[in-house]
This record gives C-alpha cells, structure tokens and sequence, in this order.
C-alpha cells in the first residue's frame, strides 16, 4: 500500500509535544515500511522522524521508504487543555488546515491508497471527501471534546469502519454506540531499541507531560510518602501545577530531567524501579507503560484507561484504584516480587513494532482504494 500520514498539528514531531502520538506514528511508519508499505507523512514545520537503521536500508532501495513532507502553519491548542464544550479553535494559517491542503494536492499528483489521520481535530474528519482517497483515522485520545465526539460519530456513520482507538476503555469514554463500531489496535514499540535492564535502582520514574490531567500532584505525593525521589521526564507544560505540587508535599524528591530522546529515556529509565502512572484522564493507551516494560521496569498504574488493559497485576506490575495515592505507595513496597524478564516477555509478545503495523496494515488494507 501507499500510506499518506496526516500528524499531531500540536506541534512538530520530535518535540514531545505531541505526546505518545509521535512515538506511535513513528512506531507505525517504521513497521509498515518494513512490511513493503510506502508511507509519505505530512507533518509540522521542523519535525524529525528517526527510524531505525533497518528502515534507512529500506529508504534507501526505494521499497518500502519513508518520506517527510513539512509544513509550515501556526499551532493548534491542545484539546485535553480547553473546557469539553468550547469549540475546537482553528488559528490563522492553520499548520492542519495547510496540512491538509498538502495532502488533497499530493492526491491529485501522485497514486495513494489510504490516508491516515493521527490529528485529534474535526478538520480531518469533516473535509474526509475532499482528497478522494480512503481516509481513516486513529484517534488519539478519549472523549474530550463534544465537538469531536459529534465528527467521529459522524465520520462511522457516513464511512464506517474508518475510526480505530487504542483501547477499549478508550473507546468506551464515547459511548457504547462508538465503541462497538470501531476497531481496537491497542499499540506497540520498536523494541530493540529498548535495552533490557536486569537490575534496578532504588529511584521510581515518571514519564510524561508535567500536567494537571497526568496527575503530577500525586506523583510528588507518592515520593513524599516512600521517601523515594522520583524522575521525571517529559515536557514542562504546566510549571505552575509542578510548582503547586511541590508546595503542598515539602518532604517529596522529585528531579526534572526533561523530554528525552527514545535512546537517552530507555537508558535513564531502565535504571529505575517502577514506572508510576497516576494519571486523572482516561489514557487512551499508555505507551510510556509499554517502554518501561520493555527495559524490564513494572508499572504501577491507576485502573484507569488503557494502562489498566496493558499491566498484568502482580506479574508485570499493579493496577490500583484511581487517585487513591496509599494503595500505590503499598504497591511499590512489593515491587522486588515482580520478575523484570516477565516484563520484557510481555512487550515481546504483544506489544512489539510488527505486531503493531500488522494490525493496522490489515486494518488499512480493508478500507484503501483498490
């Protein structure tokens, strides 16, 4: 097949701004190269794709290659940071909007099969006809706008079988009508980037944007009440929600060390005891969880969205009740009973980068034009 990519409009790949969508288009455009997909993604001014080396061979014999379009354009907000109910706001020279465009002109130049949507925005949604080729979308996130509740349940309706999620909690923060019309392709990782770590250090991990809906307060909780310093990496999107949080828990030893590179987060991580996923959002998938694991760090996790699918209570870490901050200070009292192979194992087996691309190939393939 050849795949047109449509990024995150949040901001350029590379950046972490974006969030776990850049790892999964990543994750997804180095799969589906290696499968003999062709894969053109349209992204951002001033994103950086890095593939493995097995994909630049691919890149390089014209089978299977990867190609990046930027595009220049203005930012869009966030969703998880505007109220539900507030219109999805377009900014002047929309980086979507020119997006967009990109890709009608790319169809009307070039042969593709299928596009596929990573924006969590209604553009791509509402304007699906206007490039002529199959438009699919993998939504990013829950339910977090009415706006974009009423594009997706549109979009099954005129195109069904054209929307995919991660998770089926995920799936289920749109109700029932939409959860049981779309398919579930939950995630996964090159795993041979991750280095496996047989032992850990005394440290727990946090990984993610510092935001309120991530639950950075609980974190600082948690260290403070496990006299255990915490690192934490990821983007600075909210200091003032660190800065209240480390007001209110004095006692708590929690390090920012920033937004890694996959290569420099795996070796830091791999070092750590657990990964602490306390987050306040319905996480559509979690794939922080799944890079721990392969480093052979457990995850102690709320039971609460996707992450909850992926950890193996008591075998690859714990599942405890949402918000409830001493049941996963209790869990990282028992963390020397999980076995940090199991973890790995379970990446291995459910979780690696071809399995990922050989669900959403056979997903694809179902809808692209013949």
């Amino acid at each position: 097949m050849r795949i047109v990519f449509v990024s995150t409009s949040v901001g350029p790949l590379g950046s972490g701004i974006g969030g776990g969508v850049e790892l999964t288009l990543r994750t997804l455009a180095g799969g589906l190269s290696k499968m003999g997909h062709s894969v053109t993604v349209v992204a951002p001014l001033g994103s950086v794709l890095t593939l493995s080396e097995s994909n630049s061979a691919s890149e390089r014999s014209g089978i299977g290659a990867v190609r990046l379009m930027e595009v220049a354009g203005a930012l869009h907000v966030p969703s998880q940071t505007r109220d539900r109910s507030a219109p999805l706001s377009v900014p002047a020279n929309s980086v979507l909007q020119n997006m967009w465009h990109r890709v009608i002109e790319l169809a009307g130049t070039e042969r593709f099969d299928v596009v596929l949507n990573f924006a969590y925005d209604v553009l791509p949604f509402s304007e699906a006809d206007a490039i002529g080729v199959p438009v699919t979308h993998l939504v990013s996130m829950g339910s977090l706008s009415d706006e974009m509740d009423l594009a997706v349940r549109s979009v099954m309706t005129t195109h069904p079988g054209c929307v995919a999620m991660h998770s089926r909690a995920q799936a289920e923060t749109f109700g029932t009508d939409v959860a049981s019309g779309v398919t579930i392709v939950g995630s996964g990782i090159d795993v041979e980037r991750y280095e496996f770590s047989p032992h850990a250090g005394d440290d727990l991990a946090y990984v993610g944007r510092i935001s309120r809906e991530k639950g950075i307060e609980d974190v600082f909780a948690v260290s403070a009440a496990s006299n255990r310093r915490v690192r934490a990496f990821g983007v600075m999107e909210d200091r003032a929600v660190w800065d209240a949080a480390a007001r209110a828990f004095p006692g708590a030893r929690v390090a920012h060390e920033g937004f890694l590179s996959t290569q420099d987060l795996q070796r830091q991580l791999g070092e750590c005891a657990a990964l602490l996923m306390v987050h306040r959002w319905v996480e559509a998938f979690g794939n922080v969880a799944i890079e721990a694991m392969a480093c052979g760090v457990p995850v102690i996790t709320y039971d609460r969205g996707g992450p909850a699918e992926i950890v193996q209570h008591g075998a690859t870490g714990f599942v405890v009740a949402p918000d409830n901050v001493d049941a996963v200070v209790e869990a990282v009292g028992r963390l020397d009973t999980i076995p940090r192979e199991q973890c790995r194992r379970r990446v291995l087996e459910h979780y690696s980068g071809r399995a990922f691309a050989g669900r959403v190939a056979a997903w694809l393939g179902s809808l692209a034009r013949r």
